[in-house]
């Protein structure tokens, strides 16, 4: 690994843990066995690292959904939670980084951050409009379902943890069948099984 990705591993950790502001330069520079300044040869600033570590995140979310399957809504909509429940699972620090302390940037690295996390709601709502418009997503207000299911996945961030009660996969299989079910899919009807 190189020493910028060690860095940005690290710092997304300390984020994660700690905090953006109770993190600080001083203290990633002795994770890395580093001298502070030596610090400052690879990344220009805190914040910058924790751009970095949001625009991370970001990518990970968005190829989920560059990498859905051609298919059927109900499929595309299990392919997105199972990728995006992934993504949580392998990048824990750098998703809860995504989804908690990215409002810690200023302007203008806060109205990239907002853009990330934006271009990727987006999708997902394209992804349940375009359902809706096939008749197989039963929802009155695409937005609000968009939300709601942004909200269950995300929050996921908080409580998962690898050596839980629930393999990923089995995670995965059960939120995926709890959304079919609240964007209207009858299970085992003709929308295929939810």
């Amino acid at each position: 690994m190189e020493r910028r990705d060690q860095i940005l591993h690290m710092a997304g950790e300390l984020f994660s843990q700690k905090g953006y502001h109770a993190t600080s330069m001083r203290e990633l520079a002795r994770h890395l066995n580093l001298q502070g300044g030596s610090l400052y040869a690879h990344i220009r600033s805190k914040e910058e690292l924790l751009l970095e570590v949001v625009r991370q995140a970001a990518e990970r979310f968005q190829k989920v959904l560059e990498e859905l399957p051609p298919e059927d809504p109900v499929a595309r909509m299990r392919a997105l939670v199972k990728g995006h429940l992934r993504v949580i699972a392998q990048e824990l620090p750098r998703a809860t980084v995504f989804f908690h302390e990215w409002k810690h940037l200023s302007p203008p690295l806060l109205e990239e951050a907002k853009a990330l996390r934006r271009r990727y709601e987006e999708g997902v709502q394209e992804v349940i409009r375009e359902g809706v418009e096939e008749g197989v997503f039963r929802v009155e207000n695409v937005r609000l379902a968009t939300l709601f299911v942004l909200s269950a996945l995300n929050w996921t961030y908080q409580w998962y943890r690898p050596d839980g009660p629930l393999s990923l996969e089995e995670l995965s299989e059960a939120y995926a069948g709890l959304l079919l079910r609240a964007l209207g899919v009858r299970e085992g009807g003709e929308d295929g099984e939810a």
